[in-house]
C-alpha cells in the first residue's frame, strides 16, 4: 500500500542525501518521480546535499496546491510514480494535508524529509502535521554530533558564534557559514539548554579563571 513517510532528524544528518538516493534508486528502475522543495540552500527550485549532489525540483510557494499540481501533471499525460518533498518543515500544514491526499487518492508513495523542531526546540507547523498524518516516521540513523561528541538532537541558530533564541522561525542559513553571519549548529540537549556553542565553549576554555571576590 502507498505510504506517507516522514524522515526526520537534525540538520547535517543526511536527510537531503537520502532524498537524492531514493530518487536515484527509483529513476534507475525506470520510475519517474516529482520532487518538491522549499528554501533549499542551493537556491530556488533545487534539492541539494552537503555532499555536493543537486537536482531540479518544484519550489513550493505559499499558495501552491501540491495535490492539484500532481493531478495537473497526470492530466496532461505526464507520469508520476512517487513524490519526494524535501525541507518539508517549511510547508504549511494544509500542504501536508495535500501530500496525504496524494497518497490516499492517487495511490502514490510520498517521501517527506524535514527537521522536526526549530532553533527554539519548538515544532515546525509542517513537521507537526507530518507527525500527525504520516503512516511512518523514520528518524535517520546517520547521527549528527554536537561539538562535545554527544549525539546532536537540537538545532541552534547562531550569530557571531553565539546562540540566539529569539527571531523569526524561518531564517535561511546553514551549518557552514562565516562567524559574523546568521548560521546554525547542531547541539546535544544539554548544550542547547545551556546555550553553549562550539565558539562559546572554546572562548570559555581559553578564558582565565576568575577568583571569587568577597
Amino acid at each position: 500500500m502507498p505510504e506517507l513517510v516522514f524522515f526526520s532528524g537534525t540538520m547535517d544528518c543526511g536527510k537531503s542525501t537520502l532524498a537524492l538516493q531514493i530518487e536515484h534508486n527509483r529513476s534507475a528502475r525506470g520510475l519517474q518521480g516529482m520532487i518538491f522543495t522549499r528554501d533549499d540552500r542551493a537556491g530556488e527550485g533545487k534539492l541539494s546535499s552537503r555532499l555536493g549532489l543537486v537536482t531540479d525540483a518544484v519550489e513550493v510557494a505559499d499558495d501552491l496546491d501540491v495535490y492539484a499540481y500532481v493531478v495537473d501533471r497526470l492530466s496532461q499525460g505526464g507520469r508520476v510514480d512517487y513524490v519526494i518533498a524535501d525541507e518539508a518543515q517549511f510547508l504549511a500544514p494544509g500542504q501536508i494535508d495535500q501530500l496525504a491526499r496524494v497518497v490516499d487518492d492517487l495511490d502514490l508513495d510520498v517521501f517527506a524529509f524535514g527537521i522536526t523542531t526549530d532553533f527554539r526546540s519548538k515544532l515546525f507547523p509542517g513537521s507537526q502535521r507530518l507527525v500527525e498524518l504520516a503512516d511512518r516516521v523514520e528518524v535517520l540513523q546517520v547521527e549528527a554530533l554536537c561539538w562535545c561528541g554527544a549525539r546532536a538532537t537540537h538545532n541552534a541558530r547562531t550569530i557571531n558564534g553565539e546562540m540566539v533564541v529569539e527571531g523569526a522561525q524561518v531564517v535561511i542559513g546553514d551549518v557552514d557559514h562565516a562567524e559574523d553571519e546568521i548560521g546554525y549548529e547542531v547541539l546535544c540537549r544539554r548544550h542547547h539548554r545551556k546555550r553553549t556553542t562550539s565558539v562559546t565553549a572554546q572562548a570559555s576554555t581559553l578564558s582565565p579563571d576568575v577568583l571569587p571576590v568577597a
